[in-house]
């Protein structure tokens, strides 16, 4: 395999929504982009749309892992960006009701595949040139911020926050960089169909009456700024919220 001369980027949960917005994002931003998700049709039709690489990868496979950062090293031997997007909601229901093996899935994408992943791709990310590399997690606004029915995900998405911050205290004295997006209402295909199993009336209740939630390629645009800083400058966290939003329960709707 002939190496790419550009600087690398990973971007996992890269087969719809955010993820594959951000995978176009920094391709035209000039990075190789290896995609990575479970779906493999998917990745690989938008890695032959944006020149970049196709790895299926499950964040919460070990082994998956494993081979997402053999692939890594044999592209390029370093990276220079790694935004953490593979994530998700499964369900509302209040704690009272709440389904465990649900909870269990958010914790398992949303913390422990965004640890494995980091974990697998440090070594990588300490070797990218002149100390520039940079983790990027996208988080939510859900991440700092409860409301009924949403535990199982605000608890998952406090992890990832945390692990944002913990990661940067133990890293503080290395060339990287720990940078956290967490957005509010973003419309995308699936994020809604997905927490209400395929329910497409609970989805779109969701953003009934709200004329602009942010799209994914808002978010996209936003981790395309935080990984193109330079070197020295770090941004820590960048929330960002549709100007509808001003708080998770407080949401201007238009009503006939």
């Amino acid at each position: 395999m002939t190496r790419p001369t550009s600087p690398t980027a990973v971007v996992t949960g890269a087969s719809s929504g955010i993820g594959a917005a951000t995978a176009r994002t920094l391709a035209g931003l000039g990075f190789h982009v290896v995609c990575a998700a479970r779906r493999t049709d998917r990745v690989e039709a938008l890695a032959a749309e944006i020149g970049g690489t196709a790895v299926t990868c499950d964040v919460t496979d070990a082994a998956s892992v494993a081979a997402l950062a053999e692939a890594v090293d044999g592209v390029s031997g370093t990276l220079d960006v790694l935004v953490n997007n593979a994530g998700g909601a499964f369900g509302a229901s209040p704690v009272a009701q709440a389904d465990a093996d649900e909870w269990r899935r958010m914790y398992d994408v949303n913390v422990i595949g965004l640890m494995q992943v980091t974990r697998a791709l440090l070594p990588a990310l300490l070797r990218a040139a002149d100390g520039a590399g940079i983790i990027c997690n996208v988080g939510s606004t859900a991440g700092r911020i409860a409301y009924e029915g949403g535990a199982g995900y605000t608890a998952a998405k406090h992890g990832t926050q945390v692990v944002s911050e913990t990661l940067r205290l133990e890293l503080w004295d290395q060339p990287i960089r720990i940078t956290e997006v967490a957005p509010g209402m973003v419309r995308t295909d699936e994020f809604a169909l997905v927490r209400f199993d395929g329910d497409a009336d609970k989805a779109a209740s969701v953003y009934a009456g709200v004329a602009e939630p942010l799209v994914a390629e808002d978010v996209a645009d936003a981790i395309g700024w935080v990984v193109t800083r330079p070197r020295h400058v770090n941004v820590d966290e960048l929330v960002i919220r549709p100007r509808a939003q001003a708080a998770q329960h407080k949401v201007h709707r238009v009503t006939d």
